[in-house]
Formats: C-alpha cells, structure tokens, sequence
C-alpha cells in the first residue's frame, strides 16, 4: 500500500506538526522552520483561503520536507490539494471519495477514526494506519490502549489536543507511529515571521519523538 510510505515518515520523525496559515506567505517559511528543527514531515490543514497557495509554495520551495494536505473532507479538496502539491492527505474522518483520489494518484491517505467501527471501516479498506481523531477528548492515551488491544495490526496518530504534556504519554505505546499537534506553533511567534524560534521550537517537539 502506499500508505507504507508515510507510516515510514512518520514513525522516524513521530512528531507531525498540524499547520494552520493565517496568510499563504507563511507557508514556504514556516515549513523551512519545522524542518530545520527537526520535523521535515508537516501537515498544512485546508482551514484557512490561503492554505493551498501556501501549501504550494511550501512543495516547491523546501524540497527538504514532505509536505501534505490536513482537514481533506471530500474528492474536490483531495484534488485541489494533489493538484497543489500535497504529498499525502489527512482527514479528520472517514470519507470514500478522499481515499479513491489519493489512491487514484499515488498519493497515500491517513484517514481519521474516532470509534472501533470507523477503524473496522478503515481496515476493510485497507488502512493500517489511522489518525485517531479528536484524541484528547475520546480518552486520551488510554483510548488508545483500549483500541489497540482489539486491534494489534493498526498504526496509531492520535492528534486533537496532544500537547506537550500528553505526547510522551501518547509516544510511549507501541502502536503509535506519531502524534500530530501544533503546541509548538505559538501563534504570535509565527505572527511575528520569527523563523528561528519556530525551529528553535520544533527543535524541543522533535526531542519528545527521540526520547520515546
């Protein structure tokens, strides 16, 4: 599956940065930052106008990340986002017509769960790895444990509200390939266009992945 390839990505960097631009002129910078810091796989959500030109710009000027698309709820904003450049597609669900044109293109999907019957739907598909989405308010670490242990095949990325002080919680089981947040995007430090202390930061997210 070509989901392999991003399970590979995740799990040597274990620390997926969930990226919100407020302006598409963030983008490219913004990545350079967390890659330099130690987090080169990076996640640019469909939330905000500027997120596909700011994705695009990311692609195309920072070689050195692998760059995806976040919040892909249906087959027009998986098309937009490939068409942008978008090396993978998360999405906070389940959705059909997401996976066919991710996989119509080579491009690998990591579809969000929140119940053991949307994971059994991800399985029959395919998916051994899942998004466990929101995370923090399905029970944390311990819902993970608690799905993992009926289904000791599947991939975990928790993400909605990991923290720094969670994440090592969420680390520590072996079924979790990475989590996914944004605590170590400050948003006034990312106002402010202060590049080193993003890295600086994504520099302290990346020592959480290593030290697990």
């Amino acid at each position: 599956m070509i989901e392999g390839t991003l399970g590979a990505a995740l799990a040597a960097t274990r620390v997926l940065p969930v990226v919100v631009l407020s302006d598409a002129a963030e983008g490219a910078p913004l990545t350079a930052a967390l890659a330099a810091g130690g987090l080169p796989v990076v996640e640019i959500t469909l939330r905000t106008t500027g997120a596909l030109d700011g994705l695009a710009a990311a692609v195309s000027k920072v070689p050195t990340a692998l760059v995806g698309a976040g919040t892909v709820t249906d087959a027009l904003a998986a098309t937009a986002a490939i068409d942008a450049g978008a090396r993978f597609l998360v999405s906070p669900g389940y959705d059909d017509g997401v996976v066919e044109v991710g996989r119509a293109n080579d491009v690998p999907v990591l579809p969000g769960v929140a119940t053991a019957t949307e994971l059994m739907r991800a399985r029959a598909a395919g998916f051994d790895i899942v998004k466990l989405f929101p995370a923090a308010f399905l029970g944390g670490a311990a819902a993970v444990a608690a799905l993992a242990a009926a289904f000791p095949g599947v991939g975990f990325v928790p993400t909605g509200g990991v923290d720094a002080t969670t994440a090592a919680d969420y680390l520590a089981h072996p079924q979790v390939l990475a989590v996914g947040g944004s605590w170590m995007l400050d948003r006034a430090m990312v106002a402010a266009r202060d590049w080193e202390q993003v890295r600086s930061a994504a520099a302290v997210a990346a020592a959480l992945g290593v030290a697990s």
